[in-house]
């Protein structure tokens, strides 16, 4: 039996078979990950809007259905849901002070399928001024810490919810991504993150490049989640067709997989050592197991990021802009100098800049096509203290980092960061794990795979034992 001070660290997959034997109940579990919340949030401030109250009505409810043999797909998991993913009669504050708090009129589509699988929802969780930083830094909520070392970043914009996954706030947590807001907090808190194909997941509001995916401790519980969160939904204009992907069927053999190994993104931050090093080690291991490892030269360039850099700047400014004076300076200064740099830009410069993100489209599935597989870095670097807004503390230079991950935002491709090894100051380092269009389930099961191949993984963070 497990002991009740550990439940809240179970899979999502244990804790079904558990419910369905009826060895614990979901009322137990929940009040475990809430335990675990109080515990851990006085120094990790992850969470916002929790109700344990109405967690625990969920969980009640939860426990009723399991005892009339009428329980759902993820019926009484626990689940955090990032705070810009609307749950209905709860505001979206966006991260940031200056947004007006208005209860949500209904559920995003995420958070839908969530409830109508009979997931719980323990809280939402905290992200940056506008999702524009990849930091746990913002003016709405308290500074996110990362739980392997409360000095360091968790990263974004999903920084809560990688924060959550690897404190053990329950098994099941959900970020969005757009140049790499899931996988960069995956990579630095040690966990799974998926972004999957463009329109997989319907979100709301949808836009270019961005997506909603599963940010768990496992890639099983990933893959749970995404044939729940993979159903239709009309509100999303842009979402993909349902299809009928067996999400469970992890198994797969590596051998004969062509696989391209990626280590230089053609712009961005330098490719730290130690991040080279445990990249390079995963790709032995698969070339061991009889994968067909080959190198992939730089497909991306300077002039795609500084286009698309330009084009976000003013998407950011119009909004930022559109604000009365007294709101516009609740905004984190540091978004407001990067966003200022389009206030000026023509409309020559604007479509040009937009221009490129289809330019990098392109160039990313041209380069890739030819394997089954790329792995990469999530992110050239290891870490940067809690209190930055991202790895180089400079607005001007704001996107450096995301050279490995916005890519594949841009040609709609699934990509994973799956844990890979540590520092020498025992922080994590994601690998990137990249399949081809719509192949979400391709890239699950290499992942998996991933998880067999690697040496054993370290404990948990224990910083609120």
């Amino acid at each position: 039996m497990t002991a009740p001070s550990d439940l809240h660290a179970l899979s999502a997959t244990e804790l079904l078979a558990l419910y369905r034997r009826q060895a614990v109940s979901p009322v137990e579990v929940t009040r475990a990950v809430l335990a675990r919340i109080e515990r851990c949030e006085p120094r990790l401030h992850a969470t916002w809007a929790l109700d344990a109250e109405a967690a625990l009505a969920m969980a009640s409810a939860s426990e009723s259905r399991w005892h009339r043999g009428e329980a759902l797909a993820l019926d009484g998991v626990p689940v955090t849901i990032k705070e810009n993913i609307a749950t209905k009669g709860v505001a979206v504050p966006l991260g940031c002070a200056a947004t007006e708090l208005v209860p949500a009129p209904e559920d995003a589509p995420p958070a839908a399928r969530l409830r109508e699988a009979g997931a719980v929802f323990v809280a939402k969780t905290t992200m940056p001024d506008y999702g524009m930083l990849s930091s746990g830094l913002s003016t709405f909520h308290a500074l996110a810490r990362n739980p392997w070392d409360v000095s360091q970043n968790p990263g974004g914009s999903s920084a809560g919810a990688g924060v959550a996954a690897a404190a053990g706030y329950g098994p099941l947590h959900i970020g969005t991504d757009i140049g790499g807001s899931i996988r960069l907090p995956a990579c630095w808190c040690g966990i799974v993150g998926l972004k999957p194909s463009f329109g997989r997941v319907p979100i709301k509001p949808p836009f270019a490049g961005r997506a909603a995916g599963p940010m768990t401790r496992s890639v099983g519980d990933a893959a749970l989640m995404m044939g729940v969160l993979s159903a239709p939904d009309a509100r999303d204009s842009m979402s993909l067709p349902p299809q009928p992907i067996r999400w469970l069927d992890l198994a797969g053999d590596v051998r004969g997989v062509r696989i391209g190994l990626w280590l230089d993104a053609g712009w961005g931050l330098a490719l730290d050592a130690e991040v080279r090093a445990v990249v390079e080690t995963a790709a032995h291991a698969f070339e061991a197991a009889g994968a067909i490892v080959e190198p992939l030269a730089p497909f991306t360039t300077r002039e795609m990021a500084d286009g698309i850099d330009r084009f976000w700047r003013l998407r950011s400014w119009l909004d930022i802009a559109a604000l009365p004076p007294e709101r516009r300076e609740r905004v984190l200064p540091f978004i407001v100098d990067w966003a200022r740099g389009g206030a000026e830009a023509s409309g020559e410069q604007v479509y040009r800049g937009w221009y490129q993100m289809h330019a990098m489209r392109e160039a990313t599935v041209a380069a890739t096509q030819r394997f089954d597989f790329v792995l990469s870095p999530v992110s050239p670097v290891t870490g940067y203290p809690a209190e930055w807004p991202g790895p180089t503390n400079d607005a001007a230079r704001s996107l450096e980092h995301i050279g490995f991950t916005v890519p594949f935002n841009m040609s709609e491709q699934p990509a994973a960061s799956v844990n890979a090894g540590y520092t020498a100051r025992g922080m994590p380092v994601g690998l990137q794990i990249i399949g081809r269009r719509f192949d979400d389930l391709g890239v699950l099961q290499l992942a998996r795979a991933w998880e067999e191949l690697r040496p054993a993984q370290r404990a948990w963070p224990a910083v609120c034992a």
